[in-house]
Formats: structure tokens, C-alpha cells, sequence
């Protein structure tokens, strides 16, 4: 079923209920060559780290949704204890 703009309609329909629930931004560990095209950059370009230092940076990626909110926002993310598993 790859090819045919399932994935991509599911991601904007997310990130669009996202947007609408009030969420400030996304975070994304995944494909660096997928997620841009919804507008997802390097979550270093606006100084957010990941919590695992071994972490590659073009695959910790970043929406932001509400710019406002997340003005001069920066640090280090933490996930779940089930994400650390894979790492």
C-alpha cells in the first residue's frame, strides 16, 4: 500500500487535530528524508536536544505548531520509559 499518499494524508490529519488540541509542537525520530516535506527541521535548530546522546541530528526532528508558545523555548526532550528500549 506504499505510494500512495496514505501516509502523508495520516500525518497531516494528525498534525492538523494536534494543531486544532492546542499542542505546541511535534517531535519526530525518524527518516531525515520523509518528515521535511510537513515542514519538520532539525530540532537543533532551535537548541532542543534529545534526552539519548547517541541520537543522530538530522533524524531528531521538530514541528512547531504554535510559535508563540514555544518562542525562546529550549532544552531537552524526555520520552516515555517504553522509547528507551530502542536505544
Amino acid at each position: 500500500m506504499q505510494r500512495r499518499g496514505i501516509g502523508s494524508l495520516l500525518v497531516m490529519e494528525g498534525l492538523k487535530i494536534l494543531k486544532q488540541k492546542g499542542c505546541p509542537l511535534v517531535i519526530v525520530l525518524d527518516h531525515s528524508g520523509y518528515y521535511p516535506r510537513f515542514g519538520f527541521q532539525p530540532a537543533s535548530l532551535f537548541n532542543i536536544k534529545s534526552q539519548w546522546e547517541n541520537v543522530p541530528e538530522e533524524t531528531f526532528m521538530i514541528l512547531i505548531l504554535d510559535e508563540k508558545v514555544m518562542r525562546n523555548v529550549s532544552g531537552t526532550t524526555s520520552f516515555r520509559e517504553e522509547f528507551s528500549e530502542s536505544f
